[in-house]
């Protein structure tokens, strides 16, 4: 195999793992790896059938699903660049997309379908379901002919079966273009990532080669696939080594997250903090709040036998086989971080951007300490805009194989992001100590100036208010010099223990109280604010703070 081309670890997975599972859609159908195989090949009929070129766009919008891997990996193999668009963007969005990244092609969901205008994207030659691979339009009939005759032609085409010695993929080259990832970030900007093979296939040999392969087996897919966490290591990564992926392809609310666990109990599992934090808040901290527990927490020996539980307790939840659970896409609750290194649960932080592939920063959960997201990945530099780096936060500035090749026409926006001498800046602040473990602070256009002159990073804030009673999620903003604390309550919460609608803003008021406690006196709160719904989140789960800025 050429250990340069990324395409050739798929090109030897499907050959050496022909008869296994590869992609099922929970409590739905499980293609086997033979099965993705063909339907690949037959993808490349209907892309022949478009005259698509090597080099053309393939735009791919829906939730989740086989045919989602499908389509994608297809893309890929026959030489297109994929665009791969999310789900939740509003529909003018998507057609801004389509049209910016002059995608040929776009594989729709039927949910996304129902409010996209064909009109509106001109420059599409075919729009393909996800569904089924119906064809909803076509400029040219002949393609919507050759759906309706794909399997006779697939019969002409390999007239003794489509056999695995059929396999020949695209032959990518390091810095080939191959992913225009459209990001939604939590300032608005939505900018296009161009990603070349060389990014991809590093993030793919990272995975391989810190994951152990004795828990290769399965994985539940819950984060979005057209986010590159999500793609690269809650599908890639598996189906590069023979895993078994089972897509969620609804909403994973923790309810059916759990219930996934439990039945498929995956060998690996990839989360943001969320869905871990409400873990930890609605099943364990009840119990820790207890007098009984926190008793026994301080007691020698016993309280061991207690984190034992606990540990049992949470690794249960989510099935009880995994290596470790790896968390990124935002920050992770400080609390809930040390009970969990308390207990010995296997988790570890990671850092990284979809600039990156996106892979910046990682350590195995046996090592990382306490509130690092791990040292630069393999392939991988990273460094501390500082004049101390260990004690003096700044700005962390990434160079590497991971590294984009720049945004999408946009050249601007390129050079923005890069410093002269090829380190990109990634608008994270943060320090790093003498062992090279990264510690992020926050974000650079976050951070707020105390009235001295000291540096506020409102997240440390929010992670302060968001530990307390009835808070579901919470966002520091400055307004005329003060800061003020915009908090969504647990309505449910409250309502269960009697607490009604008009003691919510003293029970809050009371808050504001103890977390000024806990700060220092540049950064107190100086009131609070409640929500009625929660905020609008990326696809991380990250808050779009550009949505709440507070009028002057």
């Amino acid at each position: 195999m050429n250990d340069n081309s990324f395409l050739a670890h798929f090109e030897r997975s499907f050959k050496e793992h022909w008869d296994r599972p590869a992609l099922s859609d929970y409590k739905g159908t499980t293609l086997q790896y033979k099965d993705v195989a063909r339907r690949i090949a037959k993808m490349h009929i209907i892309f022949e059938e478009c005259r698509l070129r090597k080099g053309d766009k393939i735009a791919l919008c829906g939730r989740n699903q086989s045919n989602w891997g499908v389509v994608f990996l297809a893309s890929l193999a026959y030489g297109a660049v994929v665009v791969p668009i999310l789900h939740e963007f509003k529909p003018d969005n998507v057609h801004h997309i389509i049209n910016h990244s002059d995608a040929r092609l776009l594989f729709v969901g039927d949910l996304m379908w129902e409010n996209l205008n064909e009109r509106a994207m001109p420059g599409l030659d075919a729009i393909i379901s996800l569904a089924d691979f119906s064809v909803l339009y076509c400029r040219d009939e002949a393609v919507r002919s050759a759906r309706e005759r794909l399997n006779e032609r697939f019969g002409r085409k390999y007239p003794k079966n489509f056999r695995a010695e059929h396999i020949a993929y695209h032959h990518d080259k390091p810095d080939e273009l191959a992913v225009i990832n459209y990001t939604s970030g939590t300032m608005g900007l939505s900018k296009g990532v161009m990603l070349p093979y060389r990014s991809l296939l590093s993030n793919l040999l990272f995975a391989q080669e810190v994951l152990p392969a004795d828990y290769r087996e399965s994985l539940v897919s819950m984060l979005p696939l057209a986010h590159m966490y999500g793609l690269m290591f809650e599908f890639l990564y598996e189906i590069s080594v023979g895993m078994h992926v089972h897509f969620l392809t609804r909403m994973p609310s923790p309810k059916i997250i759990m219930e996934a666990f439990a039945q498929i109990r995956p060998t690996l599992i990839v989360s943001v903090p969320l869905i871990i934090e409400k873990i930890y808040k609605k099943q364990l901290l009840p119990l820790l709040e207890k007098t009984s527990v926190k008793m026994l927490l301080k007691l020698p020996i016993i309280d061991q036998s207690v984190k034992k539980k606990f540990h049992t307790a949470m690794s249960n939840v989510f099935g009880g086989r995994f290596y470790e659970v790896v968390v990124g896409g935002a920050a992770f609750n400080r609390e809930a971080e040390t009970f969990f290194k308390k207990i010995g649960f296997r988790y570890t932080v990671g850092y990284g951007m979809t600039e990156c592939g996106p892979i910046i920063t990682y350590e195995d959960y046996s090592r990382t300490p306490l509130f690092s997201c791990g040292r630069a990945a393999p392939r991988m530099e990273v460094r501390i805009d500082s004049p101390a780096p260990a004690t003096v936060a700044g700005e962390i500035l990434v160079r590497g194989e991971n590294l984009f090749l720049g945004y999408y026409r946009n050249e601007e926006a390129t050079r923005e992001a890069m410093t002269d001498d090829g380190w990109m800046r990634t608008g994270d602040v943060g320090v790093m100590d003498s062992n090279g473990y990264l510690y992020i602070r926050g974000r650079c256009k976050n951070m707020l100036l105390g009235p001295s002159g000291q540096n506020i990073y409102p997240e440390e804030i929010e992670d302060c208010i968001n530990n307390k009673p009835y808070v579901v999620e919470s966002l520091v903003l400055e307004q005329e010099g003060k800061l003020v604390a915009l908090i969504f309550p647990d309505y449910a919460a409250a309502e269960t223990d009697g607490i009604r609608d008009q003691d919510l803003q003293r029970l809050m008021e009371d808050i504001r109280v103890r977390v000024n406690e806990e700060l220092p006196a540049y950064s107190q709160l100086a009131r609070v604010k409640i929500r009625p719904e929660e905020f609008e989140k990326t696809p991380k789960k990250s808050i779009k703070r550009f949505l709440y800025q507070l009028p002057k």
